[in-house]
């Protein structure tokens, strides 16, 4: 492989466009099982969503740049969910519900091969240090208790993951999917809109639970759970946010 056009950085990788394809190289060697890992989750869900209108980036290549590991994908062009509401405004509504439509042909897909959406969520919690064992007790308890599923998760379904053109609608980074329950699935996603579109967050979830039939306030039990999670990554600008609903006990 060989670098060429920069186009992001994530928390533990770089993205490269080289012609038709986008490279995500690992900033450390140690990354190595992240790697691999990521690649066997996207292959999974690319496989599973071949029959689908949902179109997954194919994945060509897994290996090493400069000693570190990197994965090569298709580069999709076409302008992203969240362009298209940023260039226009006036149609968000019809935006938030084709959003809420691909998120939904997402999760009617079951992946009983990927690991567990609970488990990851679990790990997370007992590794991070912003709150004491208590609360990690609490946490790690209403976790255990909600149900079980093995739906389809994507686990970063926001508006910049969305891409549409000629061909149809691209949905990327699956590297976090995992099978778990579709509705901690929406609570994460209600999370990055508060975060990165919090003017229609609200809007988002509301319409979610209209459309699914999901009640409101079961989606709600999982924001403690989803904000404890993306506490790991340690971003100071998101801490405020996240605290405030890891707080909340009962939403009753």
């Amino acid at each position: 492989m060989e670098l060429k056009k920069f186009i992001a950085e994530g928390d533990i990788y770089d993205v490269y466009e080289d012609d038709d394809r986008s490279i995500r190289v690992y900033k450390k060697p140690e990354y190595k099982e992240k790697c691999l890992y990521a690649a066997l989750t996207h292959a999974r869900c690319e496989t599973t969503m071949v029959n689908t209108d949902i179109k997954v980036p194919v994945l060509h290549e897994v290996g090493v740049v400069d000693g570190k590991w990197a994965i090569s994908h298709d580069w999709i062009k076409g302008k992203t969910l969240s362009q298209l509401m940023a260039e226009n405004p006036d149609k968000m509504d019809t935006y938030i519900t084709r959003m809420i439509d691909i998120q939904m042909e997402i999760h009617a897909q079951f992946m009983p091969l990927l690991s567990k959406l609970k488990d990851k969520m679990a790990r997370q919690i007992k590794s991070i240090g912003q709150i004491d064992e208590i609360k990690k007790y609490e946490l790690l308890t209403r976790l255990d208790s909600m149900p079980k599923h093995i739906k389809l998760c994507h686990g970063s379904f926001e508006p910049k993951n969305i891409i549409f053109n000629d061909e149809g609608t691209y949905v990327i980074n699956w590297s976090n999917a995992r099978q778990g329950n579709a509705s901690a699935d929406v609570a994460r996603t209600y999370m990055l809109l508060c975060l990165h579109h919090p003017e229609i967050a609200d809007k988002y979830l509301d319409k979610y639970c209209l459309m699914s039939g999901t009640s409101k306030m079961y989606v709600q039990q999982w924001l403690p759970i989803v904000a404890a999670a993306q506490l790991i990554k340690n971003k100071p600008e998101e801490k405020e946010l996240l605290m405030r609903w890891i707080d909340v006990v009962d939403y009753s």
